[in-house]
């Protein structure tokens, strides 16, 4: 058994994680990361395989008693965090079986591609009022002004939040996910724990806000579920609040990490600008290139075997999703960024019954906000240094300056 030679704390992983990706896809079978504690998959068909199995499960409750479940979360340091083991570790993300099944039938109608469409108008909307402000600037970061904010008000507006508490929640949604990246710092854990006492704080509040003036948004429609018996209250909550951590970071990673293919591949930026038909394939192609969220995990929930060979029952695997999307045995050329890319069957949504529930909303904030920004400023280019989230579990800019020409 092969020993990964893998390190995502590296300064810089962040910015170019390819190298490390392609060094992992070349070692056979399933190496094993010590820092993980499990088995890691960067090649296409064993993270497809191993997702796509539901012997393959996100909790470990789905097969190891009370007190082996216990002293996991204890070795992982997800203990002692009363908000957090209440509302982040029991989410709809991290169940599985039939009760992961009935949550997710909950929601799913709120997140249809016909659903979604009677958003375009805002969506519309604000991304026009954002770049009549911001165009005349001429140089923004393209993350600090206007990818930070978009995602925040599109989720907040289909959930029912207030609009003013976007920037907010988008900082909350940040604590909460950073904390499972494999550097569990007591800082790191002191702020996702206080992130989800206020997630759970205001969302309470919301709650008793739409019982008793019910709107249509999505805490309505749940409240309506609650109500008939479809979840309880503490999955409800658990629930609404990771949609929220979902619909911010991953889509403020995605925006930026796609403005970056569009800045470093002009002639691909003025084909879409030459053809906006193209954008829904060239946003499928940003989110393939570049996946924003990397790494998933799934446990064995019994002795099985898979990708060429018998595991244990409690094995633990990572899949990179994002090493996968640049697999060269499943996409041509496969580091070239091409908006014309067809077929593009990437993982950055993931795949089998944990599929990203949001995803088509995601597309819809990309489509909009790319098609805009491409017409509005066709003399748009990079200012300055990108500056990369570092580790794991996220993967975008941070800081992205550019410069745009009306």
């Amino acid at each position: 058994m092969s020993t990964a030679v893998f390190d995502p704390t590296d300064p810089g992983f962040g910015a170019d994680p390819w190298p490390a990706y392609a060094a992992l896809r070349a070692q056979p079978g399933l190496p094993l990361w010590p820092g993980f504690g499990g088995h890691l998959a960067s090649r296409m068909a064993d993270v497809r395989a191993i997702a796509l199995d539901r012997r393959m499960v996100r909790a470990p409750a789905a097969f190891a008693p009370p007190e082996q479940v216990r002293a996991m979360q204890v070795a992982g340091n997800f203990h002692d965090m009363p908000f957090h083991e209440r509302f982040v570790q029991t989410s709809m993300l991290d169940t599985d079986g039939p009760d992961h099944d009935r949550l997710r039938r909950a929601v799913f109608p709120f997140f249809t591609r016909t659903r979604l469409e009677g958003m375009r108008g805002f969506v519309t909307a604000w991304v026009d009022a954002a770049l009549d402000r911001l165009v005349p600037q001429g140089r923004i970061d393209f993350i600090a002004d206007l990818a930070a904010h978009l995602p925040g008000q599109v989720i907040g507006h289909l959930i029912g939040t207030d609009p003013a508490l976007a920037p907010q929640m988008t900082e909350w949604s940040d604590h909460v996910v950073s904390y499972f990246d494999i550097d569990r710092t007591p800082a790191k854990k002191a702020r996702a724990e206080e992130a989800t006492r206020l997630f759970a704080a205001l969302l309470e509040d919301l709650h008793a806000e739409r019982a008793a003036r019910p709107r249509d948004d999505l805490m309505s429609a749940m409240i309506e579920a609650e109500r008939a018996g479809l979840m309880t209250h503490d999955e409800l909550i658990a629930t609404i609040m990771q949609i929220l951590h979902a619909g911010h970071g991953s889509t403020i990673d995605v925006l930026g990490s796609g403005m970056v293919a569009l800045l470093d591949h002009p002639d691909q930026a003025a084909l879409l600008r030459a053809q906006p038909n193209l954008m829904p394939q060239a946003v499928q192609e940003m989110f393939r290139f570049a996946a924003p969220l990397p790494f998933f995990h799934r446990y064995a929930s019994e002795d099985l075997t898979i990708c060429g060979r018998d595991w244990p029952k409690g094995t633990l695997f990572g899949l990179l999703y994002a090493s996968a999307n640049r697999d060269p045995e499943a996409f041509a050329d496969a580091d070239r960024f091409d908006v014309t890319r067809r077929p593009n069957v990437h993982l950055a949504f993931g795949t089998g019954v944990h599929v990203c529930l949001g995803n088509n909303l995601a597309r819809l904030n990309m489509e909009t906000l790319f098609t805009a920004l491409l017409a509005r400023a066709p003399g748009m280019a990079a200012d300055g240094p990108v500056r990369w989230k570092q580790g794991l579990q996220a993967h975008g800019p941070l800081s992205l300056p550019v410069r745009l020409t009306a």
